[in-house]
């Protein structure tokens, strides 16, 4: 926007037009141009400062300080939405367009199948079971704390639910490898999201952003370094089997099952956003540790077709899991679920 100054007019005034006679003026009352009319001081109360229009609500930045009052572990506060949107891929949640819905359906059905044989055959190999057996200082507690303090963080960077999944692996590996020290888990978690960020979104968090939600408790060069630890220790292997890519698989075995029909879009679209709420209690959950994210999807899925009334094929996607393996977890996620149905709630909402 530009604004016009007191100069501005008085150089505009130089190539005013002719001399022009006013009608009706006496002898003496001509009308002169502005140059030859004497000039009249300039008093400053009419001389008022351009108006600054104000910024809408989405480009005004956030400080993000003042979303954290305590840097100590054992409480994490939940960072409100931030109203500055920066360039992204849509998350998962989102509705896609038409063309997204028909470009991933065509990759689902040319490499879907062979994608998911690749992911199964080497879950086992990215699972970390047990990762806190050899952690002095990180309890199952603390871990709880930390996951869920990630939940509402990924969903503040419109993040896509499979950063957050594979947040989750990376930090979990990285236990098993190297004792971490209470003091610096939260350092662990958000430098998990950062590589989980890299691995998988177009645009990922700054650095300065993350540590400002943990009260810029720790340095940059504090992080920095401790990413290529973790890098190092997990020898570069990040493309781990997810939580999150099995579910997306299972969803799009159900739309070919049902010829793709916009009723069982909208019944698996909503059974899929429900399961990866549930997915989310499970993965704070220390007692889910021992899983397989294959085994998990599966069973959010179909607890999640229970709750919401929806027919519940889970025979058609079993893939060789035992029938009381398959009801234990179904059992153990029930029980999670009565027990935090206000966290799911408060999880819907975000």
């Amino acid at each position: 926007m530009v604004a016009f100054t007191l100069y501005d007019c008085e150089v505009m005034k130089q190539f005013s037009p002719i001399k022009r006679k006013r009608e009706g003026g006496t002898l003496g009352h001509e009308d002169v141009t502005p140059e030859d009319r004497p000039e009249a001081p300039v008093s400053s109360a009419n001389v008022r400062a351009p108006v600054k229009r104000a910024r809408n609500a989405r480009d005004r930045k956030q400080g993000m300080e003042a979303m954290m009052n305590d840097s100590g572990i054992g409480v994490f506060e939940t960072p409100s939405p931030s109203p500055e949107r920066s360039p992204r891929c849509p998350r998962a949640s989102e509705s896609p367009s038409n063309s997204e819905t028909l470009t991933d359906w065509g990759n689902f059905r040319d490499y879907g199948e062979a994608c998911y044989h690749y992911k199964k055959s080497n879950e086992l190999r990215f699972h970390p079971v047990n990762c806190l057996a050899l952690q002095p200082q990180i309890t199952a507690e603390s871990r709880c704390k930390l996951v869920s303090w990630l939940i509402p963080v990924h969903r503040h960077f419109k993040l896509s639910f499979e950063s957050f999944c594979l947040a989750i692996n990376i930090m979990d590996r990285f236990l098993i490898t190297t004792p971490v020290a209470s003091d610096c888990f939260q350092l662990l978690g958000v430098t998990s999201l950062l590589i989980a960020c890299k691995q998988v979104e177009v645009h990922s968090p700054r650095v300065k952003q993350l540590l400002s939600l943990c009260c810029d408790a720790f340095t940059k060069d504090q992080l920095c370094n401790l990413e290529c630890i973790i890098l190092m220790k997990l020898n570069f292997n990040l493309t781990a089997p997810t939580i999150a890519f099995f579910l997306e698989h299972l969803s799009n075995q159900r739309l070919h099952l049902g010829n793709h029909s916009q009723q069982v879009s909208i019944e698996v679209q909503k059974s899929k956003n429900f399961a990866r709420k549930i997915s989310e209690l499970s993965m704070a959950d220390y007692a889910f540790n021992r899983y397989p994210p294959s085994l998990m999807a599966i069973c959010s899925m179909g607890l999640a077709d229970q709750m919401l009334g929806l027919p519940c094929p889970l025979d058609k996607f079993v893939d060789g899991y035992p029938q009381k393996t398959i009801e234990d977890c179904l059992a153990n996620l029930r029980l999670l679920v009565s027990l935090n149905q206000e966290v799911l709630q408060t999880f819907s909402e975000l």
